[in-house]
């Protein structure tokens, strides 16, 4: 009697033990949030409202105050070969992407924002939206590289320290990719996109910024208004350059691994150019602007976006933000055609989109990533599930 409660109490524990360890992991997955969800703060509530009451007590003084770099209006110098950087393994990747996809499928749902990478596509039913099937399966459609990519695009400023975009102005303005323009405000010069550079700092007195250069220095010998906005015609969607990579055509392990070294490259720039320059978001829907602060158009379809008139509630971007990262399901031996269902969900891992294609080609995923797609999770057949504890 007294050994039967022993194992007992044993098998308890053992449970218990098991259970934390799967919540811990369920944890580190990415979850799609809800329509009337909020995306979460980077910085407290509270550090923004001890920040507002500080600034509000420095405008009541009159004096003028000194800002740093990129504040007061100059460059940091030791973040331009960073933003060059970063838009050169932007190109990279996206050849590296455009290469792969030709062999590995991606499919979307035609119903939902979901993306599996490879084939077959998943059983997973995750189709929670209207018109949606019954079992809620999704509908799978092919794909391509705007799947595992997406472009989120941010309107082109001009001066980064000027007035916000208005309602009015949301069709003059050009909208380029929020990377692209990041690079551009941190000292990147493209041709087709004017920006002010300036050579002396900005100060603030009383809150207010006085800009003591003129608009237009002595040395610019064009003495013509610059063309702030273009026409959309002729603005042209870059597309990365398989020629430069001087790889085989078809060596697809050697696109993948120069593709996850230019992911990592791109990510830790653009969050090293992010923790200066500033980037907002709407907590509600996927709209970014960057600059120091988002424009004022209002287009807003999200949670309760009546009582903001249509405004975007912004707030701090994270690196997910900037990058619309998409996680997928993933598919631990993609050459045996397994088929991932719904019942077994629980022991499958995530990775974002781009890394799965990747490695899917053969290319080895960093550590970091290894929690996140669950390889220490032995996946049970669909037979010995029910006596998994």
């Amino acid at each position: 009697m007294f050994r039967r409660r022993v194992v007992s109490i044993l098998n308890l524990c053992s449970n218990a033990a098991l259970s934390t360890i799967s919540k811990s992991a369920m944890e580190a997955l990415p979850r799609k949030l809800k329509k009337a969800e909020k995306k979460p703060w980077v910085t407290s509530i509270h550090e923004l409202k001890r920040r507002g009451r500080v600034n509000k007590q420095e405008r009541r003084v009159v004096r003028e105050v000194a800002l740093r770099p990129p504040e007061n209006g100059l460059l940091v110098e030791k973040l331009i070969p960073v933003a060059h950087q970063v838009l050169a393994s932007r190109s990279q990747l996206l050849a590296c992407v455009s290469r792969i996809s030709e062999d590995i499928p991606i499919y979307f749902c035609s119903l939902c924002t979901e993306v599996h990478v490879g084939h077959p596509p998943h059983k997973i039913r995750t189709c929670n939206v209207s018109g949606s099937q019954k079992n809620k399966e999704h509908t799978w459609k092919r794909g391509g590289v705007d799947h595992v990519l997406p472009v989120v695009e941010s309107f082109h400023l001009y001066d980064r320290l000027g007035r916000a975009v208005s309602h009015n102005e949301r069709l003059q303005v050009d909208r380029i990719p929020a990377l692209v323009e990041l690079c551009i405000q941190a000292g990147v010069d493209l041709p087709e996109y004017p920006t002010r550079r300036r050579k002396f700092p900005v100060y603030r007195v009383a809150g207010k910024l006085i800009d003591f250069e003129k608009r237009f220095p002595k040395d610019d010998f064009s003495k013509k208004d610059i063309e702030t906005f273009r026409s959309r015609g002729t603005i042209k969607k870059p597309i990365g350059d398989e020629n430069h990579l001087n790889l085989p055509y078809d060596d697809i392990k050697g696109f993948a691994v120069r593709g996850v070294e230019a992911w990592e490259i791109m990510r830790t720039g653009a969050i090293q150019l992010m923790q200066t320059y500033g980037v907002q978001t709407c907590g509600y829907c996927p709209e970014l602007q960057v600059g120091p602060k988002g424009h004022r158009v209002r287009q807003c379809q999200a949670f309760k976006h009546q009582m903001r008139d249509g405004q975007h509630a912004w707030q701090e971007a994270t690196i997910d933000d900037l990058l619309a990262t998409v996680y997928v399901w993933h598919v631990r031996n993609p050459h045996a055609g397994d088929l991932l269902v719904d019942s077994l969900k629980r022991y499958y891992g995530k990775l974002p989109a781009v890394l799965e294609l990747f490695s899917q080609a053969g290319a080895q995923v960093r550590d970091d990533y290894y929690r996140m797609m669950r390889e220490d999770v032995v996946v049970p057949e669909l037979d010995e599930e029910k006596f998994v504890v």
